[in-house]
């Protein structure tokens, strides 16, 4: 990443951090009291810190829950996007917030692998953040410009290996979700590839259909669309079973890859220290946007599916965190990526 970017985006993460504690301090309505308790929390905008570019699949759950949960709420939730290094500048700040209840974080699976992928990360997962509850587990599909070559996944892994030095294979950046699934297709395939990074996703996926890179592993979130309207080529899902909405697309199990099996989910944060009362509201909140017919139904549109009621928990979340840190750790250092 370019660290005039990096700068950039740590300035305004900082500057929106600054704007919302000024607004708590100076609030005549109380809000999050700082001495544990609740107050009249939320009595001012909630900002939801998302750490990929906007209209990328995290991007899109975070606005998909935000507006339900505002709702739920009685305040507004503003979204703002932070990228750069695969999601770790955005959580640094937010770790660092004012733990009210006005800062969070939405994150996925980069929050586990993050330490095993960075020597000077900033933060610990489990102790630097209270979680609030874990939203959506959402399969990964790998896709190519329209044009390319490969016809099956099994022709895409001959390809590569008899073109490893001319193969681009996009990514987010160094511990983004695309990244991780990248890492898990080469180690199936038995191959190096030249790996494109870029701020997120969403302008991975751009150049791809623009045909500027080859192919990529991205989020159902962020390819079905591209995959009905037949702007990229799909060769698979990457989960046990078929994707609804993407009915003809057969997993990587049937397409002769068994080995690449990955899910990307999604969890949403607070600073630790926030109170108790502030992360249950934001937990309650969680649970009625997930079951909201209108989320249910555009996220079944993009692959996906909320997840049960009993994992949109602070404790289901802190679980699961907890087992993907160490199922990470290992994967990563077999893979023999060296922390940066």
């Amino acid at each position: 990443m370019r660290t005039t970017s990096r700068h950039r985006a740590a300035a305004r993460t900082i500057a929106a951090i600054a704007a919302v504690s000024l607004g708590a301090a100076c609030s005549d309505n109380g809000g999050s009291t700082g001495d544990g308790t609740a107050g009249n929390y939320p009595d001012q905008n909630i900002t939801f810190v998302v750490p990929f570019s906007a209209g990328g699949p995290t991007d899109t759950v975070t606005r998909m829950i935000s507006e339900p949960m505002a709702k739920e709420l009685g305040a507004k939730i503003v979204v703002q996007n932070v990228e750069g290094a695969g999601g770790t500048i955005a959580a640094g700040d937010v770790a660092r917030a004012e733990p009210d209840g006005y800062t969070v974080l939405m994150h996925h699976i980069g929050m586990s692998t993050a330490p095993a992928l960075y020597k000077n990360l900033g933060y610990k997962p489990l102790e630097d953040f209270e979680m609030v509850g874990l939203v959506t587990e959402v399969p990964m599909t790998i896709v190519a410009r329209k044009d390319f070559a490969p016809a099956t996944l099994q022709d895409l892994v001959t390809h590569v290996k008899a073109n490893a030095g001319k193969v681009t294979l996009a990514n987010a950046g160094i511990g983004a979700a695309s990244h991780l699934c990248g890492l898990l297709f080469q180690d199936a395939a038995g191959v190096k590839l030249q790996e494109v990074p870029y701020e997120g996703t969403g302008p991975a996926l751009t150049d791809l259909v623009g045909g500027q890179v080859d192919f990529m592993c991205d989020q159902t979130t962020n390819t079905s669309g591209q995959i009905s309207a037949g702007k990229v080529k799909a060769y698979a899902v990457t989960t046990p079973e078929r994707v609804k909405s993407l009915p003809d697309l057969p997993t990587t199990a049937e397409a002769g890859l068994p080995q690449l099996q990955v899910s990307v989910w999604h969890g949403l944060y607070v600073p630790a220290g926030t109170p108790q009362e502030v992360v249950q509201k934001l937990s309650d909140a969680l649970k009625k946007a997930l079951a909201d017919q209108g989320v249910i139904d555009q996220m079944a549109k993009l692959g996906t599916a909320p997840v049960p009621a009993e994992d949109a928990t602070p404790e289901a979340h802190r679980a699961h965190l907890d087992e993907q840190l160490k199922t990470w750790a290992k994967v990563i250092a077999d893979a023999g990526v060296k922390a940066s």
